[in-house]
């Protein structure tokens, strides 16, 4: 699908996936002494013969150490990484996967967990069980905070299920949370069964699933979700999308199934806000897509839909009302169509039909014509011997010493064929640590192991410095890291957690997987609800004690770089302490572009940070699928910029109203070749008062468009409580013949404003397309 290897070939493996070998030296610093990270569930006693119940071993595995299961909401100090070597394991009840736990099999020869014949219970894997109190159905966790969890390389076998139902995986989660590399194996023709089943939740990402049989691959409703290469062979119905604010399906392929996409309800209640399907093929199947979207359907922006390159050779009827009626006919590829909100620049008109494609950059673009992507790299042929021990390379991980010598000297000594391995723990850095750009570098977590900023080095916000650095300007290599977490100890006003320099050598080959930016909330940060706790009746100043970071991730204008699952979160309430309180923290900025090079995110959420949660400043080859964000929920308490001072490239803030001064979702400046598939930026509060969101009134704009712009597109746009979703002030269009075209034959467009009011849909305010005049 467009992928790239790393440019450094592979060693060989010498049997095994190395993960079940590495040696364990994974702790918790600011949890109880001796707490196992790793479990190999064969070390409780599962059998994994296909014949042994493996139920109770396996849940062992995962509950052992006094974790943070039923009545515990969230916490950070007791991760687990359950291993599954190869093998047929028989469950018959669900597996209950506790917060902040990563079931992980082996990649090299995923183990099957298959369903026995007497199997009971709602899913294979249950993600956030209900329980029945007084008759009332409860969930373990708040299905919108339920972060942190990873079920990755399995198959799960429901094909012997005498009583033909259940599900492969009960999915009710929310950020930093990951399904890949599974495959569901149902019965065809299945009346109940489905691979995936999400009643609930709030964002999260999943890639590389197939779904065999069944009556539906996944039966899913979340606000919003990013999906990508995911194939569908023989169910009833590939994917029913139950209900949503705003999702994403790229590089989907439908095998012989009686509906590809159904997004069908009453006109009168459509409780689908918008569905983008990109880079897809439809074969062999009736109906592409279902949908109940008509001139009459209420209300006016629900039921968005938008197809992009979509081959439907195999489909009579590429889109289907749900009155039988084909909307769109199949038999070939649709290039670009919509239905929805659409506008150029202040007008906006309701339509359903073709649109004018995407002009699509080379430089997005992957050798298979869609837009590029990759998987997150498991190193499944690189043997134990080739990682590299943080831990053993000096690092302490203890939470209080300074380990920032170790990791740079762990980091200039690494060979091609190797892999720097964090073993679990919190490492502090005093000083920017700089990995080399121009090298082939790879850096792996064990569970989410801490990088935390600390120290006068960092306290500067008029002198800011980077955490990690990743190469220097014009630097050119190979630099992948996944499953780690960066966050801060205090306050540190001037700490860039992430710089990124450095450009790819080849298309794809730099790039962040399941990596994520946490500041505070959490334990060891010392910014927490002991000290933050939000005080709404209290007009003050910002806390000093409570101040986060400059910026959480900065693509310089020579970087490429491609983002996937990356969560960028100042914390907005407690995960540790039992209060699980709100808490102000003031963290300056989200995520900066000033990148030239390609950059592409995929599954990216910034949220809570002062000025803004994205800004693309002369940015250009930007691709984003499903960017989330949300306003900071303290503000105008106070009012952006405070406690930071405006600098040479932050919006200003000058206006008269509390619903002026609030962080931007989304800032566009001097930007060009810019691609948005799916966009969720929402306002939730006003000093924490929810009365705004009654009003569609918490903030004034949330997209501001400035400067000159060329080939700019936001497809499926979705704001909550912002008055207007685009805003600008005036700004400059440029030519707009050819993708990368020049701005010699710009001209001057009066100010926008594309008001929430014209666009209501089932919670937000939704546009299919919005784009300059």
């Amino acid at each position: 699908m467009g992928s790239a290897p790393s440019s450094a070939a592979a060693p060989a493996a010498a049997g095994g996936y190395w993960l079940a070998a590495v040696q364990r030296q994974g702790t918790v610093p600011f949890g109880t002494t001796g707490y196992k990270v790793y479990r190999n569930v064969k070390d409780y006693g599962a059998k994994g013969d296909g014949s042994t119940d493996d139920t109770a071993a396996i849940n062992l595995a995962i509950s052992d150490g006094n974790r943070c299961g039923s009545g515990c909401d969230s916490s950070t100090t007791t991760p687990a990484l359950v291993y599954f070597p190869a093998g047929t394991y028989v469950v018959s009840k669900p597996i209950v996967q506790y917060y902040y736990t990563q079931m992980i099999g082996d990649a090299t020869n995923p183990p099957t967990l298959k369903a026995s014949a007497a199997f009971e219970g709602m899913a294979v894997i249950d993600a956030d069980p209900y329980e029945y109190v007084n008759g009332t159905a409860a969930n373990w966790y708040t299905n919108q905070n339920n972060f942190f969890r990873q079920v990755r390389n399995f198959v799960i076998d429901l094909t012997g299920i005498t009583a033909k139902n259940g599900a492969g995986i009960h999915w009710q989660v929310a950020q930093g949370t990951s399904l890949q590399n599974i495959r569901f194996e149902m019965v065809q023709g299945a009346s109940t069964q489905s691979g995936v089943f999400m009643d609930n939740g709030s964002g999260g990402f999943m890639s590389d699933l197939v779904f065999n049989g069944g009556n539906t691959g996944a039966f899913v409703g979340s606000q919003q979700f990013t999906s990508r290469n995911m194939t569908f062979n023989n169910c009833n119905t590939a994917i029913f999308m139950n209900w949503n604010w705003l999702w994403t399906w790229k590089s989907i392929t439908v095998n012989n199934c009686k509906v590809g996409l159904d997004m069908a309800n009453s006109p009168a209640n459509q409780t689908v806000g918008s569905v983008l399907l990109q880079d897809s093929s439809i074969l062999n199947t009736p109906v592409g897509v279902n949908t109940s979207f008509a001139q009459q359907s209420i209300p006016t922006g629900g039921g968005t839909l938008i197809i992009d390159n979509v081959d439907f050779t195999g489909s009579p009827a590429a889109v289907k009302s749900y009155t039988g009626a084909t909307v769109l006919n199949g038999g070939g590829v649709v290039d670009s169509w919509a239905q929805g909100q659409m506008y150029a620049g202040s007008t906006g008109t309701r339509q359903q039909g073709p649109v004018t494609a995407a002009m699509k950059p080379k430089a997005l673009m992957g050798s298979d014509g869609k837009i590029f992507e990759r998987s997150k790299p498991q190193y499944e042929s690189y043997p134990a011997s080739s990682f590299v021990s943080i831990k053993s390379a000096g690092a302490k991980g203890d939470g209080q010493t300074d380990d920032t010598a170790a990791i740079q000297t762990a980091l200039n000594s690494l060979q091609d064929n190797q892999v720097l391995y964090f073993d679990h723990g919190a490492y502090i850095v005093t000083k920017t640590v700089n990995v080399p750009g121009n090298k082939n570098i790879k850096i792996t977590g064990e569970i989410w192991p801490l990088i935390m900023a600390k120290g006068t080095f960092f306290g500067d916000e008029t002198n800011p410095q980077p955490v990690f650095s990743v190469g220097q300007a014009n630097d050119t290599g190979a630099v992948e890291m996944s499953d780690l977490i960066f966050e801060t100890v205090g306050s540190v006003p001037g700490a860039i957690m992430m710089q990124w320099n450095s450009n790819a050598a080849m298309q794809g080959t730099n790039g962040l997987w399941d990596v994520h930016f946490r500041i505070g909330g959490s334990a060891g940060t010392d910014l927490q609800s002991d000290k933050c706790s939000k005080d709404p009746t209290a007009i003050a100043a910002a806390n000093p004690a409570c101040i986060g970071a400059h910026t959480l991730f900065h693509a310089t204008q020579s970087a490429s770089v491609l983002l996937e699952n990356t969560w960028f979160w100042v914390a907005d309430h407690e995960l540790d302490i039992k209060d699980h309180n709100q808490i102000n923290i003031f963290n300056g900025r989200g995520v900066l572009l000033e990148s030239q090079n390609p950059v592409w995110m995929y599954g990216t959420a910034s949220e809570h940070s002062v000025m803004y949660q994205y800004q693309l400043n002369n940015a250009a080859n930007v691709y984003m699928s499903v960017i989330q964000s949300e306003t900071p929920y303290f503000q105008t308490n106070p009012a952006a910029p405070a406690p930071f001072k405006v600098q040479a490239t932050d919006p200003q803030f000058t206006g008269v109203s509390n619903a002026d001064n609030k962080a931007w979702g989304l800032r566009i400046v001097n930007s060009s070749d810019v691609l948005v598939f799916g966009a969720g930026l929402y306002s939730f509060f006003e000093n924490y008062d929810q009365k705004c969101v009654n009003t569609e009134t918490c903030q004034n704009g949330m997209v501001s468009i400035e400067g000159t712009t060329n080939n700019l597109n936001l497809f499926g746009l979705s704001t909550k409580a912002a008055v207007n979703m685009v805003s600008t002030t005036g700004y400059t269009v440029g030519a707009m013949g050819s993708a990368n075209a020049t701005l010699a034959n710009s001209r001057a467009v009066a100010s926008v404003q594309v008001p929430d009011a014209d666009n209501r849909s089932n919670f937000c305010a939704t546009l299919a397309l919005w784009r300059p005049e």
